[in-house]
């Protein structure tokens, strides 16, 4: 029978197991591309994670000594509020596990960091085709009815 859940945040000697959820992340999403480019954004994204300069934070789910989901979320200002608001970059859990709670508790856990900080608001986006998470999105948070427009600069 599995431990409890444990969400923490990340140590540096986590890369390890970070990674196989990490590169799961964007294989999800479809991001394939130079090998050098995504490792050379991966060593970047993981040293962020403890450096006191950056906004970006990293938790973990473990149970019984193995990370089981990972997720990303930074603070950044907005003309909303005086307050900083919070979003979630990265959620992502091991595939043979969904359904246990465990996105739903790194959600909640970045919930609390957030109202730690004094955040205004946690916000994310997903693909619209992502309907296992939307039914999950939905229970904890409203969908804002907003459409994503972008243009690489690259």
């Amino acid at each position: 029978m599995p431990s409890e859940l444990t969400i923490r945040s990340a140590r540096r000697d986590d890369y390890k197991q970070w990674l196989p959820l990490w590169l799961g992340y964007n294989a999800f999403y479809g991001r394939h591309g130079a090998t050098a480019l995504h490792e050379a954004i991966t060593q970047a994204t993981w040293s962020r994670f403890f450096d006191p300069n950056e906004p970006m934070h990293a938790l973990v789910a473990e149970q019984d000594g193995k990370l089981v989901g990972i997720v990303h979320y930074l603070f950044h200002r907005t003309t909303l509020a005086i307050q900083p608001t919070c979003y979630l970059h990265d959620l992502f859990t091991d595939e043979s596990l969904r359904g246990q709670g465990i996105g739903r508790k790194l959600i909640e856990a970045v919930y609390s960091a957030a109202k730690e900080a004094g955040a205004f608001r946690v916000y994310w986006l997903t693909h619209e085709s992502n309907a296992t998470a939307r039914r999950l999105y939905d229970q904890v948070a409203e969908n804002s009815g907003f459409i994503v427009y972008r243009k690489n600069m690259a």
